[in-house]
């Protein structure tokens, strides 16, 4: 008698984490694992064509590449967001998807607060002006109270609401805004409690002096924040965003910010990352810009590899992974 195959597991691109734990875990429960280290499509085609589950980092799984895996049946991401699959693709071939839900709520929520701050305490001016010559230089707005701000949220999520938690104490009011989000009993009471008023798009937007985001990227969603959402903005309003780089069109977000219209922005992730030498995000001192850290915490660096590996091991044993993004058909065959 044969003994079945083993399954095979596939890490794409590991950029900026350590796979060991997750290799170990895999490897445990009787997988074959190879690490590829790379975001190029043919490569991956070439060298994961047994592959039964695959495990990218950032690298983009489109229809071609799944179509070119006979034996996939999951794709299992490191991150909340699942944009760069094709869902659709995967679906339609029976292949699951997962994600790491709330694995990096706290950090990621955090994370918005502190830039959300130093970008309304124009922290990037008055670092530049720490110095023996500059020490008495003022920028040319004098920062608000944040007491007597109102705070809007697009995305009233996991993350959306544990800024409210965190953020809620310091400012005025707050105005929230999430299509998806139900209108029931429950989330009514519990955005009164968080001190949320809920309130159409327009209105949340028009309100704000912060407005933070908080939406996955989505068709509907790419670039909705453009000129005209701009110029809909209070003037000397901030603009957050940890969520998605493609929600903000940049260059009208630069047009805003020289026409002095928006005071700054505070940003955590960037349409193409790492930026060219030439976006017009880098070296201002109304942006706060950090490198799509937002997540990052010595646990998450540990629960997003242990979850990634482990919706793997789930679906080897359960038939089912822990966290689908997707409800694939039966495969046929």
């Amino acid at each position: 008698m044969t003994d079945a195959p083993r399954p095979v597991a596939v890490y794409t691109d590991v950029d900026d984490t350590d796979p060991t734990p997750g290799i170990r875990l895999l490897e445990e429960h009787g997988f074959e694992v190879r690490v590829l280290g790379t975001r190029d499509p043919e490569r991956i085609i070439a060298e994961a064509r047994d592959a039964t589950v695959l495990l990218p980092g950032y690298a983009a799984i489109s229809r071609e590449v799944i179509d070119a895996l006979p034996r996939l049946r999951l794709i299992s991401l490191m991150s909340m967001g699942f944009d760069y699959v094709d869902i659709d693709a995967a679906t339609e071939r029976g292949i699951w998807v997962t994600n790491v839900p709330g694995a990096a709520t706290e950090e990621v929520a955090t994370h918005a607060l502190a830039i959300l701050l130093s970008a309304v305490r124009q922290l990037g001016f008055y670092r530049a002006s720490a110095t023996p010559e500059r020490w008495n230089d003022r920028a040319a707005e004098a920062p608000p109270r944040l007491s007597e701000t109102t705070l809007g949220i697009i995305g009233l999520g996991r993350i959306g609401r544990e800024l409210v938690r965190l953020a809620g104490p310091l400012f005025g009011s707050i105005v929230g805004y999430d299509p998806m989000l139900p209108d029931t009993p429950e989330v009514r009471a519990e955005l009164e409690r968080l001190g949320v008023r809920r309130a159409d798009l327009d209105e949340v937007r028009g309100a704000a002096d912060v407005l933070s985001l908080h939406l996955p990227l989505t068709p509907e969603t790419e670039r909705m924040v453009d000129a005209e959402f701009l110029a809909a903005m209070p003037a000397g309003a901030v603009l957050v965003n940890v969520s998605r780089g493609a929600l903000v069109d940049h260059a009208a977000l630069a047009a805003s910010l020289d026409a002095g219209h928006l005071s700054s922005a505070a940003l955590d992730v960037l349409e193409q990352e790492p930026p060219t030498a030439d976006h017009p995000m880098l070296g201002r001192d109304d942006v706060v810009l950090t490198p799509h850290i937002a997540y990052f915490s010595a646990r998450t660096e540990i629960e997003y590899v242990r979850i990634q590996a482990q919706n793997a091991v789930a679906l080897h044993e359960t038939g089912a992974p822990e966290s689908p993004v997707n409800h694939p058909a039966e495969r046929l065959g």
